[in-house]
């Protein structure tokens, strides 16, 4: 590979590595407030281990490029995640914006690796081609249950905010 394309593929690797930082603070955030719905809470825990595990992957590529992640912006991504979260915690209805914004959040980190994958193949890594090609399934996975689960949990947002007593918003 020439320098451009090595310059292009650890930027694009640097910016994966922090989406998956910003991704893991704004769902341990979620997570940590949600009590009425178990089955959303599991499956979000379940992804911020995916997501700590694509992260280390990551690291892993880039260390075996000579390079490593942005601390800076690792760090500001996850600021900004806390700040969202902590915003989102006063809405009334957090959950449901919290699975919205998940969701939004899901389909950016596929188009992401799809981007890097396309852009690895092109330059002749095929190692991060596949690492890509094992990380978007799970991307995938986790949007795919969040589009499955939403109606269920709307609806379930809704009865609870009908019910006297009941807190709905988490």
């Amino acid at each position: 590979m020439d320098k451009t394309a090595t310059e292009r593929l650890t930027q694009w690797l640097r910016d994966a590595h922090t989406m998956e930082t910003e991704a893991e603070t704004m769902l341990k955030a979620l997570s940590s407030r949600i009590e009425n719905y178990p089955e959303l809470r599991q499956r979000i825990d379940q992804h911020v281990e995916e997501t700590r595990n694509q992260a280390r992957r990551i690291e892993a590529r880039l260390e075996a490029m000579d390079s490593s992640p942005s601390s800076v912006k690792d760090t500001a991504a996850s600021a900004m995640a806390s700040l969202h979260a902590g915003g989102n915690a006063m809405m009334s209805d957090e959950v449901v914006k919290g699975l919205g914004m998940a969701y939004a959040f899901e389909h950016m980190e596929i188009i992401s690796y799809r981007n890097l994958m396309y852009a690895a193949e092109q330059y002749g890594d095929s190692a991060t081609a596949e690492l890509c090609r094992q990380i978007i399934p799970e991307e995938e996975a986790m949007a795919d249950w969040l589009a499955r689960h939403q109606q269920t949990l709307v609806q379930q947002f809704l009865a609870r905010e009908q019910t006297d007593g009941a807190t709905a918003k988490h």
